[in-house]
């Protein structure tokens, strides 16, 4: 009978939606971290349930033709990237039978038409925005880094492979300045310290940079001598602090004050100029943010004819490329500077069919289809994680659009969502994944939905 810290040799069948590898020991299913398909391998046992159980791999006993060294010297480590062990090209399959299972597990669904998952043509420096947590190592000095997985232990690292080359050049100055002028890093456990986080957003079409320090603290101490450091790097546009006072895991506070440059970056999807705050939400992928979009479009198959609504419109990315092929767009987002966002977008675009209203997209959309009768042809969502409210769902369905686009970061709240859907009357047409997060588990899926017939 196997108990924890037994050695055991499996071959890995299959992989979950975290990326471990999934293996059985006599008929007994085990976890395991930077495990591929295809691995043969040794594991040791770290935790034991009744119907599974969790092992760390300790040696690769024949490597599966999908494995690969990793490009990162700490990707193991580190909690970033999940499974750049794994050749891209396995990578995209994992995702496609990722949503394909999810459809199929939690929406009941069998023979949905998956189209090929959109790949990225380079999976490295594809991230335009990184927010580096700022610690102490054991000696007591500085380093900015990432979290190990699932701890919050800093790895010192000062360039990821997933983020710009310019990043490194910029923590660089930052923790300079913060030997130089003694400035303290930040201490989650006793929540003294001044800086927490270092975020960086960086515009692909225009190269605008913007560098925001997260200060547990009123003020950033001479300030003036990292303003100096920081906008020599070429394309530097935006420094602030943001302030963050509270002893939380939330990285930013609601307070922005510019030290130097404009508060926001700008930069194009698909000929849309955005202007991008520290707070606002923007996809991180804008080469592939353009693809998905641009398949959210064609699955709407807009004639100009249309009313559509865009349901979490954010800083209005989805909604403005609609517009652009819509009659009439209505956005709606629950955080206010991300509405105000999207009016100065549309603004600066020259678009005038779109409209955006700030709320919860459950309590406005009723009211705006009840009260002042306002339908729509097409309706596009874009939830969080967690997917769509039920409330929301139900007035979709009231309000019995022809076609619903549904874009999600989660396949699994998708699928559940569109099973809710397709009970009421709707049906899936299309489904495709688009790769935004290559050596992570993370997928986009858009799919399509169209009214039965009567």
């Amino acid at each position: 009978m196997m108990k924890k810290d037994d050695f055991v040799t499996i071959k890995i069948e299959d992989m979950s939606a975290e990326g471990n590898g999934i293996g059985k020991a006599d008929g007994y299913t085990l976890f395991v971290k930077d495990a591929v398909i295809g691995d043969v391998i040794e594991a040791k046992i770290m935790k034991m349930k009744k119907n599974y159980g969790f092992a760390r791999l300790m040696k690769i006993i024949e490597a599966s033709k999908d494995r690969v060294t990793p490009k990162c010297p700490i990707a193991r480590q580190c909690g970033g990237c999940q499974i750049q062990e794994m050749e891209y090209q396995a990578q995209l399959r994992f995702k496609e039978n990722l949503i394909k299972n999810h459809l199929k597990r939690i929406g009941g669904f069998e023979n949905v038409p998956i189209e090929p998952i959109v790949g990225m043509e380079n999976p490295y420096r594809y991230r335009n925005k990184a927010q580096f947590p700022i610690g102490t190592d054991r000696e007591g000095n500085v380093i900015a880094g990432f979290y190990a997985g699932r701890t919050h232990n800093i790895i010192s690292i000062n360039d990821c492979f997933l983020g710009v080359k310019e990043n490194k050049a910029i923590l660089h100055e930052v923790l300079e300045f913060m030997r130089e002028q003694k400035i303290s890093a930040y201490d989650e456990k006793s929540g003294k310290g001044l800086i927490r986080h270092v975020l960086i957003r960086y515009g692909f079409f225009t190269k605008e940079i913007m560098v925001c320090i997260v200060i547990n603290g009123k003020k950033l101490p001479r300030a003036e001598k990292l303003i100096e450091r920081l906008k020599e790097i070429s394309g530097m546009t935006s420094i602030t602090v943001n302030i963050n006072e509270k002893q939380t895991n939330v990285i930013l506070g609601d307070r922005i004050e510019l030290l130097w440059g404009q508060t926001y970056i700008t930069d194009t999807i698909g000929g849309i100029s955005f202007q991008i705050s520290p707070l606002s939400f923007y996809q991180v992928n804008p080469v592939q943010t353009e693809k998905l979009y641009q398949l959210a479009l064609e699955y709407a198959g807009l004639t100009g004819e249309e009313t559509v609504w865009d349901l979490y419109c954010g800083i209005g990315t989805i909604s403005l490329f609609l517009a652009q092929k819509a009659k009439r767009v209505y956005g709606v987002e629950i955080v206010p500077d991300a509405i105000a966002d999207a009016k100065k977008n549309a603004a600066q675009n020259g678009i005038t069919n779109a409209e955006f209203y700030v709320g919860k997209a459950e309590e406005v959309l009723p009211q705006k289809y009840e009260k002042e009768g306002i339908s729509a042809d097409v309706i596009v969502v874009d939830p969080p994680r967690k997917g769509c409210d039920e409330k929301l769902l139900e007035t979709i369905v009231k309000m019995s659009p022809q076609k619903v686009v549904y874009v999600s970061c989660d396949s699994a709240t998708l699928a559940r969502d569109l099973k809710w859907l397709c009970e009421r009357g709707y049906q899936i047409e299309r489904v495709r994944g688009v790769d935004q997060f290559g050596h992570t588990c993370h997928v986009e899926t858009v799919a399509l939905l169209t009214r039965k017939a009567q």
